[in-house]
């Protein structure tokens, strides 16, 4: 029977949870455009202090708008 700790070593865990953290790392960084958009940062600013794609910025604030 698998434990918890085989589980954890599987490579299926693994990627699951690397592509976790990556997927939980771009809503936290698409989660401050609002904010930095407030503070009257330009959309090239924010991604590049941010490192998104220009269009992936551009994008978050149309939604805003």
């Amino acid at each position: 029977m698998f434990s918890l700790i085989d589980l954890k070593q599987t490579k299926v865990y693994q990627e699951a949870l690397e592509e976790g953290i990556k997927e939980g790392e771009i809503l936290t960084k698409l989660g401050s455009i609002p904010r930095m958009v407030k503070l009257g940062l330009s959309v090239e600013i924010i991604a590049a202090s941010l490192d998104l794609p220009l269009e992936t910025v551009q994008q978050e604030v149309n939604k805003q708008q």
